[in-house]
Order: structure tokens, then sequence, then C-alpha cells
């Protein structure tokens, strides 16, 4: 004889309560009880008494007091991701009516790093504008500090760049890993050859990238001493690249940003390939829910082409 306890609730959609689900994940968003019924201006009693219906209509206790607030048990776990997936569901239905009945226009303000290669950027950016070709999208390049500042001061919806630590005003969806080498030119005596300690380069002249200059390139220069004679300065990747094919000095660059040049014999790269600086670089957005249409759906496009290439 089969457990009726076992068999799945066929009744469970029709008969819970929705508003339930959402106060279920302001409690374990604000850590507790308290601290939700302040966040919805609620009394404290009605919360809980909230929270004791959803338990009751699930059969499982989802939440048990703690000294630090609230900790979710294994059916809390499980509830409070599907909440989060329903609730990021509601949120989009304006979004894709709009895209669906072709009334979504306005702008898309991207802003990011130079000389970003990333195939499935480009590739999310042809696709979107295929699906919305009456949204503007603008693109800005600055170095990776003014990126941050500019999406946290609202100048920008979306960026994509490098961050040496972690602001709470942004949400950061790892894009790719970047590695970086260092490159001489064709006239360099040092040309088809390379470095076992970069130490031996300490009077080198270099070409320096300036604000640009990435937070983990900046430090291993320090470390050997690296730049301390400079021949040159760019502010954008693709102009350093200029400088070092004509001899001005050595320097780093982002191992794609160079592939062209090295290919055609003008860079050459000094590093063993194990010894490349790598980093993550980031899909960022301001962590605000309220984005305008045309920039939720962007942001739409490149997470779901990205992490459809995670999982292929």
């Amino acid at each position: 004889m089969v457990d009726r306890a076992t068999l799945p609730d066929k009744t469970f959609a029709s008969r819970v309560d929705w508003n339930l689900l959402r106060t279920f994940v302001e409690i374990v968003r604000a850590g507790g009880i308290g601290a939700a019924a302040r966040r919805l201006n609620k009394q404290q009693p009605s919360i809980s008494a909230a929270l004791k219906r959803l338990e009751d209509q699930v059969g499982e206790q989802l939440l048990r007091r703690s000294a630090s607030g609230v900790e979710l048990t294994a059916a809390g776990t499980a509830l409070l991701g599907l909440c989060e997936e329903m609730l990021e569901a509601a949120r989009m239905v304006p979004h894709q009516v709009a895209q669906a009945t072709k009334r979504v226009e306005g702008i898309v303000r991207i802003q990011l790093i130079s000389a970003v290669a990333s195939p499935e950027f480009d590739d999310s950016i042809a696709s979107f504008h295929r699906r919305n070709p009456n949204i503007h999208i603008e693109i800005r390049v600055s170095p990776w500090r003014a990126v941050l500042d500019a999406l946290e001061h609202g100048e920008a919806e979306i960026g994509v760049g490098y961050d040496s630590n972690v602001r709470s005003s942004l949400v950061y969806e790892p894009l790719f890993v970047e590695r970086q080498q260092l490159y001489c030119a064709r006239s360099h005596p040092m040309f088809g050859h390379r470095v076992d300690r970069l130490g031996e380069l300490k009077d080198e002249g270099f070409v320096l990238t300036g604000e640009d200059e990435l937070d983990t390139i900046t430090r291993l220069r320090r470390r050997y001493r690296l730049g301390t004679r400079e021949n040159g300065r760019a502010e954008d990747i693709n102009e350093a690249i200029r400088l070092i094919t004509l001899g001005v000095g050595i320097g780093f660059l982002p191992v794609l940003a160079a592939a062209d040049a090295v290919a055609k014999g003008r860079l050459w790269p000094l590093l063993h390939a194990d010894t490349e600086p790598s980093y993550d670089i980031f899909l960022l957005a301001r962590a605000e829910p309220s984005r305008d249409t045309a920039t939720q759906l962007f942001l739409d496009e490149v997470l779901r082409r990205h992490r459809a290439q995670r999982r292929a």
C-alpha cells in the first residue's frame, strides 16, 4: 500500500497564500522575525503568525530561532530557493511582456575597461540587438576604478571590468579569467627569449597604463621593482600596445588583446606561460532591483548566455 504522506500535494499551489511566501523571504533576508517586522512596517506577532501559517501549509518547520536570529532548516532552504525563483519570475513579467509586444525602447549604458575580449559578451550584444532593435546601446571605455564609480553613481547601468575588492552596492558575475603577459617589441634585445627572474628587468624602460593598470599588476611590479624607469604611458590598452610595439618600452598587456601583434611577430611574450598573472573579469550591475526594462533585458541576455555556456 502506498503511503499517501509521501505523495505530492497537487492542491498546494491553489491553497497556499502567496503573501506568506513573500513574508518568509523577508524574514530570511532580514535575519529575523523582529527585523522583518520593522522592514515591512508590521507588528512582530503578525509576522510570527504568518510564518506559522506557512509552516502549517507546507507541513514542515522552515526556521529555527538562534542566538543570531533565525536558521533555515533543510525544508526552509529548499523553499527559499523556490521562493526567490518565483519572485524573480514575477519581477520579470513587465519586462518580458514589453519585449514580447515589441514595445521596448530606451538606452542601455555600458561602461567597461579597454580591450575587453569576450566572444560571449559580444554574442550577447548581437543577440540582444536582434531581439530589441529599438534599444540604443551606449558603450563607454574607462579605467577600471572609473567603471565601478560610474555604476555606484548611476552614470552607467551595466559594467564590465575588474575589482580588487567587493562593493556591497554592486553585484558581480564572473565573465572570464583574463591573463596578462609581459611583452617586448621585435627591436628589443630580449625578443625571442624568456625571463626566468623578473628582478632581472628592474632597469628596463616600461610602458605603463596609469589608472588603467590593475592592482594585480601593480603589486607584481612593485614586488620586483619593475617600471621605476618609465619610458611611456597610455591609459588605453590599445595605445599601450602601440607604444610597446614601437619599442618605447616593455610592458604588461592582456594576452588576448596582444594576440594579434604576437601572431604577426611584432610583440614577444617574455614570461613563461605558467607565471602569467591572472584575475577575474566581471559583469557588474548595481544591486538595486529597480532597473528599467531595457537594462534588465540586456542583463538577462548576458547572464542567460553566459550561464548556458558554463553548463555546456
